[in-house]
């Protein structure tokens, strides 16, 4: 049985359709990166997985249960995200203990010596923390209370990189050792790609991509060489997406090519490699221009 499983499920405030359809399922004890540009329902997804928003549309269940007001999806779920918040009254240790009753998983040692190697005393409170401290902290409840469904929504806002790759590796070991279902949503692709074994990418309201990561990578190639050589021998499939860095340009095609055809254009020249699971979610989600590059280009055309 799948973890979370959803079909035809819509969600709609007022008027405004946010997910439409949408029909998927999350395997069990897997890392799955739920990823898409700002505004294409993540959070609303992963909120309505959580319990705390109600679907206007189809079925959606979390451990065989619909997941709103349940006491049982409630209890064995944990969901993180730059809002979380605790009673301005209690200290960091005091938020730990109350986590301890609370979760059946809970690793009050964990939690402790990863809080002290984030340098948080158990003595501050939560309301004074700094943004990057707090979202360390929430961070570090999320792994140690190790809940059957842990979910993740853009949990490193604020922390600096060292925080961020502490993190990431935090989860990773913990994951390892405690097997669970793991989502979590983040704009830093680049910085997650490692931990992924799913990618669920939400585009244009509906499901863009949802499979292995490797399978998302191997739908793209990256054509890197002088512009002049990609426009005479690398013009056979549509460029889905361009960047430029000094002399040479990059431009990531489908992976429609042919071994004959990928020989011909190392042959000339062209680097052919596979692309990065960051360089894929960019081309998945449509950004088949160059970027701020196209502004440049631009006003040197003009």
């Amino acid at each position: 049985m799948p973890a979370i499983s959803m079909k035809n499920v819509t969600k709609k405030y007022r008027s405004l359709t946010i997910l439409d359809q949408v029909s998927l399922n999350i395997r069990q004890n897997v890392i799955t990166g739920v990823v898409g540009r700002n505004g294409a329902g993540k959070t609303t997804l992963m909120k309505m997985i959580a319990g705390y928003t109600k679907e206007t549309g189809g079925e959606l269940r979390v451990f065989g249960e619909r997941p709103f007001n349940s006491l049982s999806v409630s209890s064995n779920m944990i969901f993180i995200d730059d809002m979380m918040n605790f009673p301005d009254a209690l200290t960091l240790g005091d938020i730990l203990i109350e986590c301890e009753r609370f979760y059946a998983n809970w690793d009050g040692e964990l939690a402790k010596r990863l809080l002290e190697y984030f340098y948080l005393p158990l003595t501050l409170k939560h309301r004074i923390l700094s943004k990057g401290k707090r979202s360390t902290f929430n961070a570090v409840v999320g792994i140690a209370a190790r809940c059957p469904l842990t979910m993740f929504d853009e949990p490193i806002t604020g922390m600096d990189s060292a925080a961020r790759r502490d993190f990431y590796r935090a989860l990773l070991k913990d994951y390892i050792a405690h097997p669970r279902t793991i989502l979590l949503s983040s704009h830093h692709v680049e910085e997650m790609e490692d931990l992924l074994e799913d990618v669920l990418l939400i585009d244009g309201k509906g499901v863009g991509f949802h499979g292995p990561i490797i399978e998302l990578q191997e739908k793209f190639l990256s054509l890197q060489g002088k512009l002049d050589m990609l426009e005479a021998h690398a013009n056979r499939h549509a460029v889905i997406h361009r960047s430029t860095a000094g002399p040479l340009t990059e431009w990531i095609v489908d992976n429609e090519h042919t071994e004959s055809e990928i020989d011909e254009l190392k042959q000339a020249g062209i680097r052919v490699t596979p692309v990065s699971a960051s360089n894929a979610y960019l081309a998945m989600t449509g950004q088949t221009r160059g970027g701020v590059d196209d502004v440049f280009n631009a006003m040197e055309r003009a």
